[in-house]
């Protein structure tokens, strides 16, 4: 018997029928397959390309910060929109990286992790029946609020045949007449593909013409390959049509430490500062002066970016040997690869989601399926290894594993 209050669920999170969906998240499903695998096969370790998160903790003179600042009475309240110092440090390292000047006072807002920054702005711009657009594949969390909002999210697919770029000429007049946020990120997650000046460009102008605010979320950003780190605020314009969204948890090693940062239009980060004010009370003042030091360090996202960017080369050659056609990413530490259709004289595959499942289940391979725009995996390089040679040997552990077995792609 039904709960009374099992019809009292809000439409936004299914309602009268929430809890009662089958339906499995797909990371889900990855995470039962792997417990399964592991029963099955104990003597077969797993080979996790599926962990999104860096392998490395925090730098030593960062955690000795936060060692000595936790104790500092001064860093006991609230912190509510941050303190002045974080602000500043982001502004020395937006002029120091990418040229772009920033008032501390008025266009810098701390956030705990982007994730919650993405899920704020919505609710600054959408009213019911306003459109986000979002490019898929994604992090999905800025469309969620949207819909929480009572907005709709038109989806812009990211193909290989476009580059990983939006096909902005395919969105309709009509679409463009509701739409109030464009939601970028590059470089991308999961794609790789980073921003061009062009591209940004392009951006700004349709923002300017058709009356939307753009949010670029730029978390992967210090994990550029294809030349140098390119902030959207670099643009002339930019600062005119949006804001950027960034976090030290991937370039610096500071992914549990939840600590990131909003900037660009003034209006804008000071419209989300009030959303963020009576939704929370800010980040704790010692995590926040932890952060400045790993700021005021341009070596720490240097060093995280060569040691994936190493990991990436040694997957591609792996991979490339294995059958999958592969070639190092532009940015991020995932690698995006086409999914094969089946195994020559062997399973065929509908999806992404049964290649993964496959790998799992007869492999021990974990990987990340996405379907949005065609069937691709993500590789990972954010695996727990020692050293190179740790590297070296999970390198040759994958080919073993897939010794023998030949891959078709149509």
């Amino acid at each position: 018997m039904d709960n009374y209050f099992q019809s009292l669920f809000a439409e936004r999170i299914g309602g009268i029928l929430y809890g009662k969906s089958n339906e499995i998240y797909k990371f889900e499903k990855i995470k039962r397959a792997k417990r399964q695998a592991i029963a099955d096969f104990p003597n077969r370790p797993l080979l996790d390309f599926g962990i999104g998160e860096n392998d490395a903790i925090a730098d030593t003179e960062v955690r000795a910060t936060m060692s000595n600042e936790i104790n500092k009475l001064e860093n006991r309240g609230y912190a509510d929109n941050g303190c002045n110092e974080f602000k500043a440090a982001v502004a020395r390292f937006m002029l120091r990286q990418f040229k772009v000047k920033l008032d501390p006072a008025t266009e810098i807002n701390h956030c705990i992790g982007s994730k919650p920054a993405l899920a704020m702005l919505p609710y600054a711009f959408i009213n019911p029946s306003d459109i986000t657009l979002m490019t898929v594949p994604g992090y999905p969390v800025a469309g969620t609020h949207a819909k929480y909002c009572g907005g709709t999210v038109y989806n812009l697919p990211l193909k290989a045949e476009n580059n990983f770029y939006p096909d902005f000429d395919s969105i309709p007049d009509s679409i463009f007449q509701k739409a109030k946020l464009l939601i970028l990120n590059y470089p991308n997650s999961p794609t790789g593909q980073v921003a061009t000046v062009e591209f940004y460009e392009k951006v700004v102008e349709l923002a300017n013409r058709h009356k939307f605010v753009v949010v670029q979320d730029a978390a992967h950003v210090m994990f550029t390959y294809r030349g140098e780190p390119l902030s959207f605020l670099q643009i002339d314009g930019a600062r005119d049509v949006g804001v950027e969204v960034h976090s030290l948890s991937k370039g610096w090693n500071m992914i549990g430490w939840r600590i990131a940062w909003i900037c660009g239009n003034p209006l804008i980060v000071r419209a989300f500062a009030d959303i963020k004010d009576n939704s929370d009370s800010g980040q704790f003042l010692a995590i926040q002066k932890s952060a400045i030091v790993a700021l005021d360090n341009p070596d720490i996202p240097v060093q995280t970016n060569r040691k994936y960017y190493r990991r990436l080369q040694k997957l591609v050659k792996t991979l490339k040997n294995i059958g999958f056609d592969c070639e190092i990413p532009g940015g991020t530490y995932f690698l995006y690869v086409k999914a094969p259709t089946a195994v020559v004289n062997g399973q065929k595959f509908e999806s992404a989601e049964e290649v993964s499942q496959y790998l799992i289940r007869e492999h021990s391979i974990c990987t990340v399926p996405w379907d949005n725009a065609g069937a691709f995996l993500r590789f990972s390089v954010t695996y727990i290894a020692e050293d190179e040679n740790a590297e070296n040997k999970l390198m040759q552990d994958l080919i073993e594993r897939l010794n023998g077995i030949k891959f078709e792609f149509s």
